[in-house]
Parts: structure tokens; sequence; C-alpha cells
């Protein structure tokens, strides 16, 4: 089924369908010529450019490496894309950040479906990569993987575990024994809680902007946003 819907995503679909035995199910995936249409329709449907939009961030984009748990190179561009307004809210956020003396770090953003894809053939465990039936809110230029940096030293603040981590250390809520990890993780959450986003329960670096209503799941590569 998964090899099925990347040749029709090779081939450019503005949509496609995915049906299982007992239910079929239809998402709806917006190629570069919908999605153009979209934004001229609702301007807050444009994908933005965070490291052009946000002053003083740091990209880390493990998936233009093999530093990530795919082991393979997933994007061709090292960039990092949100919709307008996750992109405005983010910058809010980087202000509260820049007055405490750190930055944020952004590993990943917008990620095209086609990603998602492959993440899921190689995990298959919903808790951790998004179904291919659904898509996820990375997909829609609505999620956020992210750290913090001090600014002085431009090094990483300590957290629980590393990014990707599939451990149970690495859940939003897992006991800390460390304070200063402790105090890391709840500034990094309760200060972009204050600008929409919700931490993911299984992932302390990922973040969902609530307000995502109305956004469709993209497939563009970023080569071709700008």
């Amino acid at each position: 089924m998964m090899k099925l819907v990347a040749v029709a995503l090779c081939l450019g679909f503005p949509f496609l369908s995915l049906s299982s035995q007992s239910k079929e199910i239809k998402l709806k995936v917006l190629d570069r010529e919908a999605y153009e249409q979209s934004i001229q329709k609702n301007p807050n449907k444009e994908l933005i450019n965070l490291e052009k939009k946000i002053p003083r961030i740091f990209l880390d984009i493990r998936y233009a490496t093999s530093n990530n748990f795919t082991k393979h190179v997933i994007y061709k561009e090292a960039k990092a894309f949100a919709r307008k307004p996750v992109a405005e809210a983010l910058g809010e956020a980087q202000k509260e950040f820049l007055k405490l003396g750190y930055s944020m770090k952004i590993f990943d953003a917008y990620r095209p479906y086609a990603a998602t894809v492959k993440f899921f053939e190689i995990i298959g465990d919903t808790r951790y990569v998004a179904s291919p039936k659904t898509g996820s809110r990375h997909n829609k230029g609505c999620a956020i993987d992210l750290t913090l940096v001090d600014l002085k030293t431009k090094f990483e603040l300590p957290m629980p575990t590393e990014y990707d981590s599939f451990r149970k250390e690495a859940w939003a809520e897992a006991p800390v024994s460390d304070p200063e990890i402790l105090k890391n993780r709840t500034v990094l959450i309760s200060t972009l809680r204050k600008y929409g986003f919700h931490v993911n329960k299984t992932e302390w670096w990922h973040f969902d902007f609530l307000e995502c209503a109305g956004f469709e799941v993209l497939d563009i590569p970023f080569e071709d946003l700008e």
C-alpha cells in the first residue's frame, strides 16, 4: 500500500486516496499548484521560511542529514517552514526566550507528506510517527520540533533525552531527577504554551500549534517553495 502511495505522489496528484479492506479513507494532499491556489484564497495558509522570519534562531534540520532515526537523508535542503500564524506565534515566543538568554533551535517544522509515508514504513508505531491515512500536523505546517540554546555558549540546554529518542524518558511528563534539566524542559513547554502550542505527550521537543483548523496536508519539497 505504501508503495502505491509513493507512486501517486511521484506522479504529482493533488490528492490521493488511501483505503483499507474494511473502510475507505480519503486524504486530501495538496501539491504545489493546489497549495498556491489555497493561499490566494487565504494568505494565512502561506508557508513561511522561519530562518528569515525569526531573528537569531538556529537550525539543525536532522532529516537533511543522515543523523536521524532513519539513518537516511530525507530532505534535499536544510530549511524550516511553517504556516503564517505558526511562524508569528513562534516569533513572539522567541522574544521571550531571548529575554531569558536563550534561543530556539529548530530540528524540524513543515514536513512533506512523502516523508511521513517513509517514516511509517520504517517505524510503524503511531505513538512516534503519524499514520499516512491521516497525515500529521507537521504535514500541515502546524508542528515544530525544537529545543533551546544558550545564547552565550551556543550550546543546547540539557534536556531529558536527545532529539528523536524513543525512550520513555522522552515523554513530556516523564520524571526528571536533575533539577536543571527539569527547569529547562519546563521553560520550553510553559513558554510555548503561552503562544498556542501543545507539547506531544511522548516527545518533549514536539509542539503542535492548536489553531490549525482548515490547513491541509501538503506534499511540496522545500526546493519548490522558494
